[in-house]
């Protein structure tokens, strides 16, 4: 063999193995989370608070008079001091009832409950956020203000879980654990339960004792007035994504920003592919807009923050290039199998036994740290990365009675099991790992073209959620490179989750 075919094969082993660095990042993840019982904000020297600040909640609605009629309530009635807590709803030119229920609300919360109309809206949620914070600032009344959603129904302690981390006048921010509330809930539901619990009861863990939030929650982050003094006041509106570029201005202000993971809210996501579609992708772009906007910060160590640390680099980047990452593992793959089938064989296996001890180890952890959601989402959880990537799994980790298996079945269908079907179904495997984002898009295309309803449940079943999430990853980087005009869509709300807090 040639030096040059030599340099090319290795080139292409190298292109397969990127394939495992997403979940090499995610089992670090797993393992950071593992450490912050010994490494959290709860046991640091802050200083305790003598009294509760004082909270402005700010939310921004338009047409939310259906989740409105109870979340209000829910918040009147919290765990906190009547005079220290007021909720200001910023109306966003609504065109149904809301102006109304507000001013009913007002009427039974004298003072405690506030109702600010824009007359011209339609300019998206930082803009509306803003028309409220001028209001709130223009005034020293509020000590802290939490931005969340109208959906988004608080615990009773919730906020004074929130508020204690103020004592420590290093922190800027704080955010809760927003968990999918749903009632009753659907195969969709289920799924974001399950995948919200990975993202922030072991995510933001991680996060918290890395020292370097990604980002607050856009439905509960509270700032510290201070906080909000610094970034000047409002919101960024240059981006789909302002609660991320808060939570990095933040940071590289020198302000800490902390997950709180025992202060829960709970709110209504979206039931199927095509609303869960509009959501996530609108948060990619606006992912892909902040890793542009701060590419400077990444992978600089820096005294004043830890966003430039190498695993919140890694975590964050791998997390964004996931499915360029699978696309390249894949064609490398397809190319050995043509070239060495041998190496290509070798592998694929160390690739997927590397993902499915991953994959185990994440989903088991995650399930013992939420057992709520464990109870609610067990299935998908095990299923998320659906039922072929799953059987590819089962193949590397069990290949004899794998074997037995497939090649019954092969028989069975008139198939045979000759070197030739062994070598395309090895093929088709290697090109599932990027096919399978094709797969999921086309779940969403027959989900757009006519309402699936539960059919929509089990061809994701086989496809997998996971790859639905890097479908629309992929879908958000041809928009940005489109140059597609970026407009905040509201998630549909019904208010679902008023069932569990009625």
């Amino acid at each position: 063999m040639s030096s040059l075919a030599s340099v090319g094969l290795w080139t292409l082993s190298l292109f397969v193995l990127l394939g495992a660095v997403p979940n090499a990042a995610t089992i670090l993840q797993t393992l950071y989370a593992a450490c912050h019982r010994f490494r959290d904000h709860y046991d640091d020297d802050q200083v305790e608070l003598t009294e509760l600040p004082r909270v402005a909640v700010l939310v921004p609605a338009w047409n939310e008079a259906a989740v409105l009629r109870f979340s209000v309530d829910r918040m009147m009635a919290l765990d906190y001091p009547a005079d220290r807590l007021r909720l200001v709803v910023v109306d966003d030119a609504s065109t149904d009832e809301t102006p109304t229920l507000m001013a009913e609300k007002m009427r039974a919360y004298p003072g405690r409950v506030l109702h600010l109309r824009r007359a011209k809206g339609g300019e998206g949620k930082a803009h509306t956020l803003n028309h409220g914070l001028r209001q709130i600032m223009a005034d020293d009344w509020a000590q802290a203000v939490l931005i969340t959603d109208a959906d988004v129904v608080f615990e009773a302690t919730s906020i004074r879980r929130m508020t204690r981390h103020l004592g420590d006048p290093e922190v800027g921010a704080v955010t809760a654990f927003i968990k999918e509330a749903s009632e009753p809930p659907n195969w969709m539901n289920r799924y974001i339960g399950y995948e919200y619990a990975a993202a922030q009861a072991v995510g933001r863990r991680a996060q918290n004792v890395a020292g370097a939030q990604a980002c607050l929650a856009g439905g509960a982050q509270l700032h510290t007035r201070a906080n909000l003094e610094q970034l000047g006041g409002l919101m960024d509106t240059t981006t789909l994504a302002e609660d991320t570029v808060t939570t990095i201005l933040t940071q590289l202000g020198g302000r800490t920003v902390i997950f709180d993971g025992n202060a829960h809210c709970l709110a209504e996501e979206p039931a199927g592919v095509v609303g869960l579609w509009k959501q996530r992708q609108r948060w990619s772009r606006g992912n892909l807009q902040v890793a542009r906007r701060f590419r400077g910060v990444f992978f600089r160590p820096s005294r004043e923050h830890h966003l430039g640390g190498i695993w919140f680099g890694l975590m964050w980047w791998s997390t964004l290039l996931l499915p360029g990452f699978m696309i390249v593992a894949s064609a490398a793959l397809a190319v050995l199998w043509w070239l060495d089938a041998n190496r290509g064989h070798q592998l694929f296996t160390l690739l997927w036994i590397t993902n499915a001890l991953g994959f185990l180890f994440t989903t088991a952890f995650t399930l013992a740290v939420d057992r709520g959601v464990a109870g609610r989402s067990w299935r998908q959880a095990l299923y998320f990365p659906g039922l072929i990537s799953l059987t590819v799994m089962a193949w590397v980790l069990a290949p004899r009675p794998m074997h037995w298996l497939v090649r019954r079945v092969c028989v069975d269908v008139g198939l045979g099991w000759s070197h030739e079907t062994r070598s395309y179904l090895a093929l088709a495997a290697y090109v599932w790992i990027s096919v399978c984002m094709l797969a999921a898009w086309a779940v969403y295309r027959l989900d757009k073209a006519r309402d699936l309803g539960r059919l929509g449940g089990v061809l994701l079943f086989v496809v997998g959620y996971g790859p639905l999430l890097c479908a629309i990853t992929c879908a958000a980087y041809v928009a940005e490179l489109r140059g597609a005009t970026a407009t905040w869509d509201k998630t549909e709300k019904t208010g679902k989750v008023g069932a569990v807090v009625a």
